[in-house]
């Protein structure tokens, strides 16, 4: 009887080719659920460019540094950096090495509304969405646990060298890679790809084992789900690639994993007007109703940070329900209140 696979397999440390000239590095990401983050370094030339770089932590510059050195570079020699968006995972330890060594950081022009607000500090839409969405509860756990801004958190908030716009064209000594915006996850999140090779590096948008987050941002957007789903049929309707991920391994096919979150999202939605139809009128007592992970858990058996996630992608799960006709809204009070349509 052979033994199941291991899905962490993918965080293991080293340097993994993907394609000619494209190296994988797995970052570390201690104490987060999600172990790793996956940074591409492609050939350009005598250097290297970086597809994300990591967190701004010891653990993963050691990595970082010990798999350049493997791959004949270093620190030193990353000509640019290519950032699918703005969270710390993928943006903080570029900003420190630009620090260093003037390594320009290049970002998805909308980003700008989110990194703006960060760096004033502004987390003033927090509260009233969460008293919008019926979670009182969760505001005041969150004022407890984190009522001051933490300077170590934010020391690598920083504006990038340049917003990149959309459909730009990135041109390298050896390919060209053109960026797709691909809102949901947060509203500036962009993807990389690379066409004549066939490949997507697909930061946070399409991952392979998990569905990501929607709207983890300062500044959300209005509809984040319907964003997500319509970037997803973007994806859909482009040419299929190999998946190059943040989190989990390569794969195959990018179309194959987009039918997948899209099957996803629909099962969801389902499940989400039914709660509503079973009594429940606000995100927070719909996501109380909901089971949360592959596990199906309980909303209140997660941590405090993920439980103000879920309730968030509720809500972006019930307005997406009443752009469809399911659903209607009471408006936007406070709590806003949802019910069937029909």
């Amino acid at each position: 009887m052979t033994s199941a696979p291991d899905r962490h397999a993918w965080t293991e440390a080293g340097v993994f080719e993907v394609a000619d000239g494209v190296h994988r590095i797995p970052l570390p990401m201690p104490g987060d659920g999600l172990r790793a983050v996956n940074v591409y370094a492609l050939r350009d030339g005598d250097g290297i460019v970086l597809i994300d770089s990591g967190w701004a932590l010891d653990s993963a510059r050691e990595r970082l540094e010990s798999a350049l050195a493997q791959l004949g570079s270093g620190l030193d020699r990353i000509r640019r950096f290519l950032i699918t968006h703005a969270h710390r995972d993928h943006y903080s330890q570029a900003v420190q090495l630009r620090a260093e060594f003037g390594t320009p950081i290049s970002l998805g022009a909308g980003e700008l509304p989110s990194m703006r607000k960060a760096l004033d500090g502004d987390h003033s839409d927090q509260p009233d969405r969460l008293l919008r969405w019926g979670a009182r509860d969760l505001l005041g756990q969150l004022a407890e646990s984190f009522g001051e801004r933490n300077p170590e958190r934010d020391r690598y908030l920083a504006e990038p060298d340049e917003w990149l716009a959309p459909d730009a064209r990135i041109e390298l000594e050896s390919r060209t890679l053109c960026v797709v915006p691909t809102p949901g996850h947060t509203r500036g999140h962009v993807v990389f790809a690379d066409e004549q090779a066939g490949l997507l590096f697909s930061g946070d948008h399409v991952l392979p084992h998990i569905t990501p987050s929607i709207g983890a941002e300062v500044a959300r957007s209005a509809a984040p789900l319907a964003e997500f789903l319509d970037s997803l049929q973007l994806l859909a309707a482009r040419p299929d690639a190999r998946l190059l991920p943040a989190h989990g391994p390569p794969t195959g096919s990018v179309h194959e994993r987009v039918a997948q979150l899209l099957d996803h999202h629909e099962a969801r939605l389902d499940s989400t007007a039914q709660v509503v139809r079973d009594g429940a009128s606000t995100a927070y007592e719909a996501a109380l109703r909901l089971g949360w992970t592959r596990r199906e858990r309980a909303l209140l058996d997660l941590d405090l940070v993920n439980q103000v996630l879920a309730v968030g992608e509720t809500e972006a799960h019930l307005e997406v329900l009443v752009r469809r006709g399911v659903l209607r809204s009471e408006g936007a009070g406070r709590p806003e209140r949802y019910r069937p349509a029909t």
